[in-house]
């Protein structure tokens, strides 16, 4: 990472437990730590997927960004969303068949908000991001062995894009990222337009004169 003379880089700090986000802040080359925030995720919420997905990484950006005023805080937040219904994490083995099953064979959208908080008290700039995806037709058996693995357990829909789920994917229409549970080209719009210098940020804040 880069530094201007006066301009230190501030900390950067994902408030999100998810394994997968913070392998694609890693792949993007943006140096980070990981502090969860616990937040509210039920109340005062709008019935509009995106808005709410919105509101909830920015409860959690804010919620971390108050606790660590120095740093930039990302918080996140994804669900899946079928013909009006809202598919969160499945609650066990029955759940999960019973998800994987709605979306075999339909197309559903997958909705990420992603807040950007912080440092220094400046104020969260939250967006979403939503990408379409259609399950290939799946038998009972097939259903069955996917969530035998256990992916599903920890992820919105029951099912994972990055592994064994891809098996059950037949097209995606949007950001492939976004499905994972980070949308990189709407993140990297939103770290270049606060000004946050990574190793593939904006070039003019690049030593390198080469470049």
């Amino acid at each position: 990472m880069t530094e201007e003379p006066g301009n230190k880089t501030p900390r950067f700090i994902l408030a999100s437990a998810s394994p997968r986000r913070t392998d694609l802040l890693t792949r993007i080359g943006v140096p980070h730590e990981v502090i969860p925030a616990d937040v509210d995720e039920t109340s005062g919420l709008p019935e509009a997927p995106g808005a709410q997905v919105a509101l909830l990484a920015e409860r959690k950006a804010r919620r971390i960004a108050a606790l660590h005023p120095e740093a930039l805080v990302l918080g996140a937040d994804t669900l899946v969303y079928l013909e009006g219904t809202i598919l969160g994490k499945p609650s066990g083995i029955e759940e999960a068949c019973a998800m994987v099953e709605r979306l075999a064979g339909t197309w559903h959208e997958v909705y990420t908000g992603i807040s950007l908080a912080g440092p220094e008290g400046r104020p969260a700039e939250s967006s979403f991001e939503v990408t379409r995806v259609r399950f290939r037709p799946l038998v009972r058996k097939q259903i069955r062995l996917y969530v035998s693995t256990e992916e599903p357990f920890d992820k919105a829909g029951a099912y994972g894009i990055q592994g064994y789920g891809a098996t059950l994917v037949e097209s995606v229409e949007g950001c492939y990222f976004n499905v994972m549970g980070l949308p990189l080209a709407r993140l990297i719009k939103m770290l270049d337009s606060r000004g946050y210098d990574y190793p593939f940020g904006p070039l003019v804040r690049r030593k390198e004169s080469w470049l």
